[in-house]
């Protein structure tokens, strides 16, 4: 049989998110979202059900120019371009080791340097030596400057998205296949090149753990250090937001390898969505708990305390445990003599373990550990909660995403696997 010849421009005929219409909706509306959170919870109020009169009086300052003046902050601006510098620096000059992608659609392979978790240990040093030399009073900066932060990763997010897509242009670039419908705005905001990179620093792979996820566990110190600048000690809630979502960032940083198998890396582009998603979003809303904890300080107990601690444990253990049955078998791996399901492509696809109990056994764990990320800031605002809820909004997507490729995939054999293990998600619920 004649293999189709290897064409890089590959044409897009389908949107996602609604085409041009929701790719402009999220543009805005993520930036919008994140500074309300922001201006929603500080040192005037966090506002409690119903939220009308909050919004009603944020749209007001939103009419006037001076509302917009006073998201540039020259200091903060500074900041994160070191912090940025910082992680490239670190990129080129700790040792790590090189692996090779996954097959690319003319066959051949990128190679992708992994060192985020030396770059995390690193930065934990430095800022231990920050503290030894100046102290705890750097560490306000980041709450004191927090709307500046945002807008300088903002701006960062639209400069990198634009760059991409201007160089995406270049003759023989490979072009994502869900971003090459014509349409700038769209094609901007999905990603039009697949593998953005300036030599041999890839720019997808860079942006996808290190300066988001490791300035989320710095802004989550600095939090708790502004809670014991107010009250003289950091309280029991602070400690079990910091202790998830460091083992979160840890774990992350320490199997960076995993992400070379993920649709982010292998199939989409890098565009406007991972860019914002990855510099600024998660950034800057993933740890709005603490920051809300550094103004408006919970005491849980012991009671509470154990069972957001198991509530963590439990999805923490399903993630984790579901993701190495996963990698094990890709890899011809198969420890624990699972079941398996044969397919005509030639590949298998699980159906026990935990990838028999749900097709997305990681997401379940994901999103029971969001549950413990929210569950000790109380129930005095739903704005704490919005993580939960959009993750698992983003879940489902995502899920809804894998199976249609799945599907592309797979054939009638994915028919099947899908009467084996029957649940999408949640186990008898989703």
């Amino acid at each position: 049989m004649v293999q189709p010849a290897y064409d890089p421009e590959t044409k897009t005929h389908h949107y996602e998110f609604l085409g041009p219409p929701g790719a402009l909706g999220i543009s805005v509306l993520v930036p919008v979202f994140t500074y309300f959170f922001a201006f929603g919870c500080d040192e005037r109020g966090c506002p409690s059900l119903p939220l009308g009169p909050f919004l009603s009086n944020g749209l007001k300052q939103m009419q006037t120019w001076q509302f917009y003046a006073d998201l540039w902050d020259t200091k903060a601006a500074i900041a994160y371009l070191a912090w940025y510098a910082w992680c490239v620096v670190c990129w080129a000059v700790l040792p790590g080791q090189w692996l090779e992608g996954t097959t690319l659609r003319n066959g051949e392979k990128l190679w992708y340097k992994i060192n985020a978790f030396q770059t995390f240990i690193a930065t934990m040093a430095a800022l231990g030596a920050v503290y030894f030399l100046y102290g705890l009073q750097p560490f306000l900066f980041a709450y004191d400057h927090w709307i500046g932060l945002c807008t300088a990763s903002l701006l960062m997010s639209v400069v990198q998205a634009t760059y991409c897509y201007a160089m995406s242009f270049i003759p023989n670039t490979m072009l994502s296949t869900g971003g090459n419908t014509g349409n700038v705005l769209y094609d901007w905001f999905i990603g039009r090149n697949l593998n953005p990179r300036i030599g041999i620093f890839d720019i997808k792979t860079f942006n996808e753990l290190r300066p988001g996820l490791i300035l989320w566990m710095i802004l989550d110190i600095c939090m708790a250090v502004k809670q014991y600048s107010r009250i003289g000690r950091i309280t029991d809630s602070m400690i079990l937001v910091q202790i998830f979502q460091a083992i979160y960032v840890f774990d992350a940083m320490y199997n960076e390898a995993g992400i070379l198998t993920q649709m982010d890396i292998t199939t989409d582009g890098f565009g406007f969505m991972l860019a914002v998603g990855d510099l600024f979003w998660v950034t800057f809303t993933y740890g709005l708990q603490t920051r809300y904890l550094a103004l408006y300080p919970v005491d849980l107990g012991w009671l509470w305390t154990s069972a957001i601690v198991a509530t963590n444990c439990l999805g923490y253990y399903i993630f984790r445990v579901s993701n190495a049955e996963k990698n094990d078998f890709r890899n011809g791996k198969n420890p624990k003599n699972l079941q398996y399901m044969k397919t005509e492509r030639g590949t298998n696809l699980l159906t026990s373990g935990w990838w028999g109990v749900s097709r997305h056994p990681n997401y379940l764990g994901d999103w029971i550990m969001a549950w413990a990320w929210c569950l000790p800031t109380g129930w005095n605002t739903p704005i704490t909660y919005y993580y939960v809820i959009y993750f698992g909004i983003l879940l489902a997507h995502r899920q809804n995403r894998d199976d249609e490729a799945c599907k592309a995939k797979y054939g009638k054999d994915w028919d099947k696997y899908c009467k084996i293990v029957k649940w999408k998600i949640i186990p008898g619920l989703y």
